[in-house]
């Protein structure tokens, strides 16, 4: 199967069988210019299943362009879901690396919505960093003073879920980059990246709450918080 022949597949596949009723309100749900075919996340991957099997990435130009033309030209939410099933396809693990950095910004930057910035933030780049630190991190550490919020918003969180692996210098950092910024989408990151750590290290986290102080919003640090 050929990057098209998958393009078209997915495209066909997610063409029936979806609520209308759902797709209005998922649409409102998301406040999403882009409209819905109005699938359930089980049905969805339920629809993705056969297709992803019967789609070994046969080389990283192939599967990089199935994901970029899925997800820039798709006319339905689903199939930018669906892209980003096949970039975390499990064959093409070997390619989330720093060489796919770009690829990862134009998701989050293109994408700029927290369903899909958060799928590739704490996936994506998530993984990739654990495969190449040195390298990510660095990249990482400028994301974090983009001037783009939801590559920040992504520097911030793309640690959630990490546990000990966690590198809480880099969390520091992007923490300090954003803790002074009032959008809501950092401020709510800044909280659920902290909150998730404290799982881990949760005195880490309550000093650091405290070194921050006022500076840390009202948001922020009941996020942080939260189960301590």
């Amino acid at each position: 199967m050929t990057a098209s022949d998958l393009v078209g597949a997915v495209r066909a596949a997610l063409a029936t069988g979806g609520d209308p009723e759902r797709a209005a309100g998922q649409q409102r749900y998301m406040k999403s210019e882009m409209p819905y075919r109005g699938f359930t996340l089980p049905a969805l991957r339920a629809r993705m299943k056969p297709l992803l099997a019967e789609y070994p990435p046969e080389d990283r130009a192939s599967w990089e362009a199935t994901v970029r033309t899925l997800w820039d030209e798709a006319e339905y939410r689903e199939e930018r879901y669906a892209a980003i099933a096949i970039a975390r396809h499990r064959l093409a693990r070997p390619w989330l690396d720093p060489g796919s950095v770009p690829l990862w910004r134009h998701l989050v930057v293109t994408g700029a919505w927290w369903d899909l910035v958060d799928e590739v933030a704490t996936h994506l780049v998530a993984d990739s960093l654990r495969a190449h630190r040195p390298e990510l991190t660095a990249v990482l550490r400028d994301w974090a003073s983009d001037d783009d919020q939801w590559v920040r918003r992504t520097a911030v969180i793309c640690q959630v879920g990490a546990k000990g692996e966690t590198d809480p210098d880099l969390l520091r950092h992007a923490i300090e980059q954003n803790v002074d910024d009032r959008s809501f989408w950092l401020r709510k990151a800044i909280g659920w990246a902290l909150r998730d750590y404290a799982r881990t290290d949760p005195d880490w986290v309550r000093a650091e709450v405290e070194r921050y102080g006022g500076r840390l919003s009202g948001l922020s640090r009941r996020e942080a918080l939260k189960h301590l």
